[in-house]
């Protein structure tokens, strides 16, 4: 598959934030939400949002295979909510991979538009865009006072939620993250794991959001977070990163096996000695993204199968960084 636009260069602010995302969620007239749908009623709310969203450029995937289904999942144009063997379950993609469409995930549709580092107006105007498309071909479940309805009683409204993927790993090493995350929790922003309200968030991956929050507020507050996590990388020696980049190295090119936990703890040290240009790390924080969202995510086979593939995966990528640390000033 065609890896999403997100990834292809640089982006502001990427070495802390590394994308952000406007969601929308709509739900049709007249037909229960999917938890609720029968067969047939999940079937025609697919055909009818994958014919209008040809309107938008957008092409449906087609029966996933598990290993599509984990490479969209760790590229985070679905959640790991997605169930796509269920019937009427579509995704729909645009060219670039910058807008992706799930049908009948918890609601009927869930419009979202990611975007490269900190972007949160490029990432809204994109989803509005999309969202006017169907718009004018499909009819919405509004109802007064509630706003667009949806199967959560907390997305009712304007149904929409921004979200920006923070990397805190100073804040997380300097055990100070924990705490201002409780802090912005009684503002409305929450902050969930990499893969979702059920994952954990490893390797100091955080999707911080809000449904609550208007722009300005929901940008004061992650502006916040930038500038306690550069705060709190600056309190940490140069040296002392460099020892963690190569314990990391080491343990990647040492272990025949790798869960899902130790490699995101892996490529987290790995991407903090890129953003600050140790010798050895990649050059591109981008190149460590692309390795996170490439390797097997939760694994499309039995689970040490997917763990020695994993293994193999990450040594691979860090090879380069293996030799160079073994030969400073050669690779």
């Amino acid at each position: 598959m065609p890896a999403p636009a997100w990834l292809g260069a640089d982006s502001p602010q990427g070495d802390v934030v590394v994308s952000t995302r406007f969601r929308y969620a709509r739900n049709l007239r007249g037909i229960p939400f999917p938890h609720h749908c029968t067969v047939e009623q999940a079937n025609l709310v697919a055909h009818a949002v994958t014919e209008s969203g040809k309107s938008a450029g957008l092409v449906s995937q087609g029966r996933l295979t598990d290993a599509e289904r984990d490479y969209l999942l760790g590229s985070r144009l679905i959640s790991s909510d997605f169930e796509h063997r269920n019937p009427g379950r579509e995704i729909l993609l645009d060219k670039s991979r910058t807008l992706s469409v799930m049908v009948n995930e918890e609601d009927h549709l869930r419009i979202q538009a990611l975007v490269g580092g900190w972007s949160p107006q490029t990432a809204r105007v994109a989803a509005s865009d999309c969202l006017r498309v169907f718009e004018a071909r499909l009819n919405f479940a509004y109802a007064e006072p509630w706003g667009y309805l949806t199967a959560s009683e907390f997305n009712c409204g304007g149904a929409g939620r921004w979200s920006a993927l923070f990397h805190f790993i100073g804040l997380a090493h300097r055990r100070r993250l924990q705490s201002l995350l409780r802090a912005l929790g009684t503002g409305g922003v929450t902050a969930r794991g990499l893969f979702g309200e059920s994952s954990r968030a490893v390797g100091a991956f955080f999707q911080v959001s809000t449904t609550r929050l208007s722009l300005p507020e929901f940008v004061g507050a992650c502006e916040l977070l930038l500038r306690q996590e550069r705060e709190a990388r600056a309190e940490v020696p140069r040296t002392e990163l460099r020892d963690k980049f190569r314990q990391a190295v080491e343990t990647a090119v040492s272990s025949s096996e790798l869960d899902l936990r130790e490699a995101l703890r892996i490529f987290a040290w790995v991407r903090w000695a890129s953003s600050v240009g140790l010798e050895g790390a990649p050059e591109r924080t981008r190149e460590v993204d692309e390795s996170v969202s490439t390797m097997e995510v939760f694994g499309t086979q039995d689970p040490a199968i997917a763990a020695r593939h994993r293994a193999e995966f990450v040594r691979q990528r860090l090879h380069d960084s293996w030799r160079s640390l073994r030969n400073p000033g050669r690779a």
